[in-house]
């Protein structure tokens, strides 16, 4: 879920991570347009795709409750680990 910006509120599946940018590139949220120059094969065009968000207004979503969360690590009794909702205390996959 998008946190903040002109597409705040918006919910999308996380496409790409670029960890050396902090950013995260989200589908269907941030969407901007790029002119292409013609080729000798294609005609000149507008094209809408979508841009990377930072880290920062990115968080996910409990699949239980439905809320943005910013999920806690635990431990299993087996010693893997995984994610924890804080509101609703669901394991995340």
């Amino acid at each position: 879920m998008v946190m903040g910006g002109r597409d705040r509120g918006k919910i999308g599946e996380v496409i790409k991570i670029f960890p050396a940018e902090s950013r995260v590139l989200v589908a269907k949220a941030n969407i901007v347009t790029k002119h292409r120059k013609a080729t000798q094969t294609d005609p000149p065009s507008i094209q809408k795709l979508e841009a990377p968000l930072p880290y920062s207004r990115v968080m996910l979503v409990c699949p239980k409750c439905e809320k943005p969360v910013r999920p806690k690590m635990d431990r299993l009794p087996t010693g893997e680990s995984v994610r924890v909702c804080r509101k609703c205390g669901e394991t995340i996959l």
